[in-house]
């Protein structure tokens, strides 16, 4: 069963919030935050500024997935992820 719209954001949110705060995180959770930002930008509800908002998260959780250096990933956009967190509760 999908989870609804606000769960995912939630959960999208929390995992965001969690490499914000601990400046860590593991390639399941940025397998998790690819999946959020997919499904988000397909909701009729989010409109284009917050696809290009999700679109960068996805961009985010891809290239963690990928690097070498997960850490030091979420360290070089800490800025970018306590910005998306108050995005996110704008549109949630």
């Amino acid at each position: 069963m999908p989870i609804q719209y606000t769960d995912q954001m939630n959960l999208l949110k929390d995992i965001l919030q969690n490499h914000s705060k601990d400046c860590c995180g593991s390639v399941s959770e940025c397998e998790q935050i690819e999946r959020l930002a997919k499904a988000l930008m397909v909701n009729q509800n989010i409109d284009q500024t917050g696809k290009a908002i999700l679109s960068e998260i996805y961009s985010y959780g891809q290239n963690g997935k990928y690097t070498q250096h997960l850490d030091e990933h979420i360290s070089n956009h800490q800025d970018q992820l306590n910005s998306w967190v108050d995005q996110i509760n704008q549109f949630s």
